[in-house]
C-alpha cells in the first residue's frame, strides 16, 4: 500500500526535476553549435601590419577626449531630440558613448530603430567624424528640412561614433589587445570563437546593446574602399565566392539605396553598382554584420566610405557631403518602405512578441515585447505573403502588394486551444504567470491534496475488495491517453 501511494509522488518529483533542467536555444542561421575547444587564434589576431600614421595625418581629427566632449556638447545643445548614454567600456576603460536621436529619445515607441557604428578598426577613423556631422545635421535641420523631420519623428536613430577608441589612440587596426573587432563575433560556420571568455569588451558591449534595443537595421562605417558590403561575409567551405543570405535580394536593395545616393560610389569600376557580397569580395569570419542578422534580426551593411583609410582632415567635410544623402536615404527607406505593424492577442487585446516571415524567405523578424511592433524590410514593387506566428496562438497569413510606399499590417492572433488550453498566458506585465512562485505553490498544494485523497480512496477500495473476493487479482499497468481539459 505504501508503495502504491509513493509511486505517483515519485513520478511528480521526477517530472519537476526534468522541468527544471535548462533548455538549449538554437540561433537562427547557425550551423553547428558545438565547440571544438581550440581557441588559439582563428581569424582573431591581426596581421602584424605597422601602420605609418604620422602626427600630420592625425592633425585635425578629434582625439578621444575631444570626441567625448563633442558628444556631450551635442547632447546639451540638442537635448530636445537626443539622449547620451554609454553601452560599455573599452579595454583601456574608455566609455563607448552613444547618441540616440528621436523626437522622444527617452521613450520606447512602436517605431523602427537604426544604429550607425564608426571606427570599428582603429586605423579607419573617418566614421567618427562623419557620424558627428550626421548628428549635427539632423539636430540643426529638424522641423526645417522634410527629410530630417521624417527621420527624427518616425524612428529611433542610435549613433556610436567610435567602437574602438583604444585602437584609434594607438593608431592601429585592432583594439588595445590587438584583436580585430570585426573578427571577434560568434560565427555561424566556425564555433572556435564562440567562447565568451575569448571575446573583447567592445564586442560584448555591442552584443548586449543589440539584446537591449530592438534594432531593425544598422550599418558600420569603414575606410579603405568605396563600396556597400552585405551578407554573407563568409562561406561554409571558406572559398571566395558569392554566398547570399536568405534576404539577399533585400540586402542588395539596401546596399543599392546607399550606393546610388552617393556622389560616386555607384560609378565604381571595381564593384558593379558600388555594392558587393562580402564572401565574393573576400571571406571573413566572426564579422559583426552576419552576427547582427543571425542573432539580432538586424539587417546590417558594412559601408566602406573612403578610398583612403586615414585621409587628411581637410577632406572630411567633402567625404561627409558625398555620404550625406546616402545616409539619410538609407534611414528614410526604413520608414517609407517595407511592411510594418503590430501583433495582438485576440482574447486580451494585448501586444505579443511574435514572429513575422515572408513566404519563400527563410528568416524571421521578431516583434518587440513592449509593443508587439515589427518592421520588415523587403524590396518594393513585388507581391508577398506575410505570415505571423507566436507560440500558443494560431498563425495567420495574408498577401500584400508592396509598391513604393510602406504597408501597414497588424495581426490579431487567436489563442490556440487545440489541446484544450492555451500554451501561453500573459499577466498584466506581459509575462508568463508560471513564473509566479505564489501561484505555483498554490497549485502544488492542491496537487498534493488530490494525491492524498487518491491514496485514501485506494486504501479503502483495496480493504473492501480484499473482504469481498477470494483472492486479489494481479494489478496490470495500462498507459493512459492524454485527455484535453
Amino acid at each position: 500500500m505504501a508503495i502504491s501511494c509513493l509511486q505517483p509522488l515519485f513520478l511528480l518529483l521526477l517530472l519537476r526535476a526534468f522541468a527544471s533542467l535548462p533548455t538549449q536555444a538554437a540561433a537562427r542561421g547557425g550551423s553547428d553549435s558545438s565547440d571544438d575547444g581550440d581557441h588559439r587564434s582563428f581569424s582573431r589576431h591581426l596581421l602584424e601590419d605597422k601602420p605609418h600614421i604620422t602626427e600630420e595625418m592625425a592633425h585635425g581629427y578629434m582625439s578621444n577626449t575631444e570626441l567625448e566632449t563633442a558628444i556631450h556638447t551635442f547632447g546639451n545643445r540638442c537635448s530636445n531630440v537626443s539622449r547620451i548614454y554609454s553601452i560599455g567600456k573599452s579595454v583601456n576603460d574608455f566609455p563607448l558613448w552613444a547618441i540616440e536621436i528621436s523626437d522622444k529619445p527617452r521613450q520606447r515607441e512602436a517605431e523602427p530603430a537604426f544604429k550607425f557604428i564608426g571606427n570599428v578598426h582603429g586605423d579607419e577613423p573617418v566614421g567618427r567624424e562623419v557620424l558627428m556631422h550626421l548628428a549635427d545635421w539632423l539636430c540643426d535641420n529638424y522641423l526645417k528640412d522634410p527629410l530630417a523631420t521624417l527621420i527624427v519623428e518616425n524612428m529611433h536613430l542610435h549613433i556610436l561614433p567610435t567602437m574602438n577608441p583604444d585602437g584609434f589612440a594607438l593608431r592601429w587596426r585592432g583594439n588595445a589587445n590587438k584583436i580585430d573587432l570585426n573578427r571577434d563575433f560568434p560565427d555561424q560556420f566556425f564555433s572556435v570563437n564562440n567562447d565568451i571568455n575569448y571575446r573583447q569588451p567592445e564586442t560584448r558591449a555591442i552584443m548586449n546593446w543589440v539584446k537591449q534595443e530592438h534594432f531593425t537595421a544598422s550599418a558600420s562605417l569603414h575606410g579603405g574602399a568605396l563600396v556597400a558590403n552585405y551578407p554573407w561575409d563568409g562561406t561554409r567551405d571558406t572559398s571566395k565566392r558569392y554566398y547570399g543570405c536568405p534576404d539577399d535580394k533585400t540586402f542588395r536593395h539596401m546596399a543599392s539605396v546607399y550606393s546610388e545616393s552617393h556622389y560616386n560610389m555607384s560609378l565604381s569600376k571595381e564593384f558593379e553598382g558600388g555594392i558587393t557580397n562580402g564572401a565574393f569580395w573576400y571571406p571573413i569570419y566572426g564579422g559583426m554584420q552576419d552576427w547582427n542578422y543571425i542573432h539580432g534580426g538586424c539587417f546590417e551593411l558594412t559601408l566602406e566610405i573612403s578610398d583612403t583609410k586615414w585621409p587628411k582632415a581637410v577632406e572630411l567635410p567633402i567625404i561627409w557631403e558625398h555620404n550625406r544623402m546616402s545616409m539619410l536615404n538609407l534611414l528614410a527607406s526604413l520608414i517609407k518602405s517595407g511592411v510594418h505593424g503590430r501583433m495582438f492577442a485576440a482574447d486580451t487585446g494585448r501586444p505579443i512578441p511574435g514572429s513575422v516571415m515572408i513566404k519563400g524567405i527563410n528568416s524571421k523578424v521578431r516583434a518587440s515585447r513592449a509593443f508587439g511592433d515589427y518592421h520588415r524590410i523587403i524590396v518594393p514593387g513585388e507581391k508577398y505573403e506575410v505570415m505571423a506566428s507566436m507560440e500558443g496562438f494560431q498563425p495567420k497569413s495574408t498577401h500584400i502588394v508592396l509598391e513604393q510606399e510602406a504597408v501597414s499590417l497588424d495581426f490579431i492572433l487567436e489563442p490556440d486551444r487545440a489541446d484544450g488550453q492555451m500554451k501561453l498566458l500573459y499577466n498584466d506585465n506581459g509575462g508568463c504567470p508560471c513564473g509566479n512562485s505564489k501561484m505555483f505553490h498554490v497549485q502544488e498544494a492542491h496537487l498534493w491534496l488530490y494525491l492524498l485523497v487518491v491514496c485514501v480512496l485506494l486504501t479503502l477500495y483495496l480493504v473492501f475488495k480484499r473482504k469481498g473476493a477470494s483472492k486479489l487479482l494481479t494489478y496490470k499497468y495500462s498507459p493512459r491517453r492524454s485527455v484535453a481539459v
